[in-house]
């Protein structure tokens, strides 16, 4: 809705809405478990959106708690300044009361809890409880049928004692898809839904070699390209043994692609994949280059010919937003939950079992580059024209002020019986 419209919409109803700068300002506070690097792409949906709100007049105050090794990452939230809490007993749930307290000590109009399962739903549950004002949940994909499944009697547990009254109170979930908007309702949800995408930033075109970076990523060579969480919902020990059956079936050009997983996860689940590379003789074909940031993502980013994500399950993944931003044709799951990458002709879809993941490494081989650049081309335009951050901050604007009484129900959100506002 433009201006003109809004205007017309708040006199038509008698209301006198205006801009929002003739408003009282807006504040929030967004609560996370982590605003590290180490937490994927959800530290980049949410710093990105927390900033871009920022830029739209929000005061946004970002409360997360504190991990002994994410210390140095704060600082690229700048212009915001997060404030992280001391955190006792277990990691998982991440324990932090002074998170709690601080929270009930600023005033803000409304709450957002990113994530589930940790201690920042049961901080926001109590500051609803006390204040009857509004919040928001980002699930981020933890509402997915197979991240349910996942360490389910915990999660089970969770439900009972806190998580299930913190999302049938929040006054809006925000689905990042379609898929999780139909999850959240088949689960039993019947708050309003606002379903709005995460967003990405499109980088310059990249021009010469790529820059110098830590890592072995052989560049003489195309490589397919995994970054992210290395954890078992990302599905990589079938990408390793899809992997190797096109390299024992030595089709013609193999020879000329290796796979690079860049990413960070258990220690001990990594060396699990490291061994299973070595034992069906992978050799210099998968190299493992740890976690990449910055100017080293970016060149792997550059250098890459392509992309993969086999994952079981997603919210919406940002590493494969970020691959096409790249412009990277993409190899991925219909469990990504990003079907326009297929309208697009902008990904080819694999299943998430070995041998399909081999038809589709032979598929990507077979491509001149040409074709690659031309699938490359139209992911970057599909993120241009729908994922990027000043329409996501907007949207997510639009739906505060609902929330707030200050304007329109938008278009992004569904509501169902009497969950109506």
């Amino acid at each position: 809705m433009n201006w003109n419209d809004r205007l017309v919409f708040c006199a038509q109803q008698k209301k006198g809405f205006v801009r929002f700068a003739n408003q009282a300002p807006l504040r929030t506070a967004v609560l996370t478990a982590c605003v590290s690097r180490l937490a994927g792409g959800m530290f980049h949906s949410i710093r990105e959106l927390a900033r871009s709100l920022s830029r739209l007049g929000v005061e946004v105050h970002v409360l997360a708690v504190r991990y002994d090794d994410t210390e140095d990452d704060p600082a690229l939230w700048e212009p915001l300044v997060p404030r992280t809490f001391p955190r006792y007993g277990p990691a998982k749930f991440g324990f932090a009361p002074s998170l709690g307290q601080t929270l009930m000590k600023l005033d803000v109009d409304l709450v957002e809890t990113h994530g589930l399962w940790m201690y920042p739903s049961v901080a926001t549950l109590r500051w609803y409880r006390r204040t009857r004002r509004p919040y928001l949940v980002h699930p981020h994909g933890m509402l997915d049928a197979w991240a349910l499944r996942h360490r389910g009697w915990k999660k089970r547990l969770a439900l009972w004692l806190y998580e299930g009254a913190h999302l049938r109170h929040a006054a809006c979930i925000r689905a990042l898809t379609r898929a999780e908007a139909d999850a959240m309702r088949a689960g039993g949800l019947r708050n309003p839904i606002c379903q709005i995408p995460n967003g990405v930033e499109i980088p310059a075109a990249a021009s010469g070699a790529p820059p110098p970076y830590a890592g072995s990523i052989p560049l003489q060579r195309k490589t397919v390209l995994y970054l992210g969480r290395v954890h078992p919902i990302k599905n990589l020990s079938s990408l390793l043994v899809a992997w190797a059956q096109v390299q024992q079936r030595g089709l013609p050009g193999h020879d000329d692609w290796a796979l690079v997983v860049a990413g960070w996860g258990q220690n001990g689940y990594i060396e699990q994949l490291r061994a299973q590379a070595q034992e069906t003789g992978l050799g210099q074909s998968v190299l493992f280059v740890g976690p990449l940031f910055g100017e080293a993502k970016a060149a792997a980013l550059t250098h890459a010919a392509a992309f993969v994500l086999p994952s079981l399950s997603e919210g919406l993944p940002m590493a494969v937003l970020e691959a096409w931003a790249y412009g990277k044709p993409v190899l991925m799951t219909p469990e990504c939950h990003l079907p326009e990458g297929f309208q697009a002709g902008a990904a080819l879809r694999i299943e998430t079992d070995p041998a399909s993941i081999a038809q589709g490494l032979q598929r990507l081989f077979k491509m001149s580059s040409a074709e690659l650049t031309e699938m490359g081309n139209r992911g970057r335009d599909l993120v241009a024209q729908r994922f990027s951050w000043d329409k996501v901050a907007a949207q997510m604007r639009a739906v505060y002020d609902w929330l707030l009484n200050r304007g329109p129900r938008p278009d992004c959100v569904e509501t169902i019986g009497n969950s109506t506002r």
